[in-house]
């Protein structure tokens, strides 16, 4: 923690969410200490910050969470603007110098390469001005059901991964990860350290059922999954605690960390297994699954057991084993239609069976990020 350079926060609706709404002294409590740290340590530090909706159904006196997309994005208009006044007011009052920019996101605008990178730009850039702090949301207001991130934890990861962050702090209402409810169980203990994430450990997720919030501590687990596989750190920790940050950064708040992978995915790779939205899954045999992951080589379609979805030439697909868990993503070089066509054969069967054969791998390992 004392090498942390770069740090992604996320603060999450459910600590922004008190008995009579938003809560703008949980946010200004959070802030604080990133204006400090910012001053003291001279870290990099971008915050990534749900609460849109949150906000514009306070402003609205709405107090069910929209149930169509239209509404949704209506409170999110609304909302967007009260929450980035929150974060525009606390940095002009206590900021000393520091200035907030907002960075709104669609998933979209990660799928595509040259956006990708852009996205990374902009941050870098705004880095390098020494005074910004970055706050960063997904545009509810314009955002389709089909390109939404779904939850800002994911966003956070993405984000994260893509500007070469040493820490993702996860804050919510909650200490971590516990290995029962706490909500139902006296005797929860708090999981302190995360290896991996592991069925068992999936096991222990649970979805929120919180009406101004769409994530939960599955979301959690699925944004550990990409933190780690980039290389860095990433902890779950109770925004709620007095100067939650710190106590991260020196471990004296409780908190469940989860390790970061031996070795990081290269920058191309991260795009193709976090970046572009996946339209489709593949299934493979135990020996492709081996071959995948420990052996470092192409999909063949003998590997091939099955197809899910609908997908075309150059989509980005999941790639499954035969119990279901996601072990890779790639960009495929034939279309579903033709994949399921062409499953458990060998390659020099293609062109009798397709007519022809533009490759011999289903997808290649160059286009093929292990997770």
């Amino acid at each position: 923690m004392n090498d942390v350079k770069t740090l992604v926060v996320k603060i999450g609706t459910t600590l922004l969410t008190g008995e009579h709404g938003f809560d703008v002294r949980l946010l200004e409590a959070v802030v604080l200490d990133l204006i400090r740290l910012k001053h003291v340590r001279d870290l990099n530090v971008l915050v990534v910050s749900s609460g849109a909706i949150g906000c514009g159904m306070d402003a609205l006196a709405i107090h069910e969470r929209p149930k169509l997309l239209p509404m949704k994005q209506a409170a999110a208009a609304v909302g967007q603007v009260r929450l980035m006044h929150h974060y525009e007011s606390i940095f002009r009052v206590y900021g000393q110098g520091l200035r907030a920019a907002q960075v709104l996101l669609s998933a979209g605008d990660l799928d595509n390469r040259e956006t990708y990178l852009n996205v990374r730009n902009t941050i870098k850039a705004l880095f390098s001005l020494g005074c910004v702090i970055p706050v960063v949301n997904e545009n509810d207001s314009t955002a389709t059901a089909e390109l939404r991130f779904g939850d800002n934890d994911t966003l956070a990861a993405k984000i994260a991964a893509k500007i070469d962050a040493d820490l993702l702090i996860i804050l919510s209402d909650v200490d971590g990860l516990f290995d029962s409810n706490p909500a139902r169980d006296p005797g929860a203990k708090l999981i302190e350290r995360v290896e991996a994430v592991t069925d068992s450990i999936e096991a222990l997720a649970e979805d929120t059922d919180m009406e101004t919030s769409t994530g939960g501590m599955k979301t959690k687990l699925d944004a550990a999954k990409i933190a780690c596989a980039a290389g860095l750190t990433m902890v779950i920790a109770n925004g709620r605690q007095p100067q939650v940050v710190d106590g991260v950064l020196d471990g004296t708040c409780p908190a469940t960390v989860f390790g970061k992978a031996g070795e990081a995915l290269p920058h191309r790779k991260r795009w193709i297994a976090f970046g572009r939205q996946t339209q489709g899954a593949i299934e493979v045999d135990e020996g492709a699954r081996g071959a995948l992951v420990n052996g470092g080589k192409s999909l063949l379609a003998a590997g091939v057991t099955g197809v899910r979805g609908f997908f075309a030439v150059g989509d980005s697909v999941k790639v499954v084993d035969a119990a279901g868990h996601s072990i890779a993503a790639g960009l495929v070089n034939y279309s579903s239609e033709d994949v399921d066509r062409i499953k458990g054969r060998k390659s020099d069967e293609l062109p009798g069976i397709l007519g022809r054969k533009d490759f011999d791998e289903v997808i290649h390992r160059d286009n093929l990020a292990i997770l």
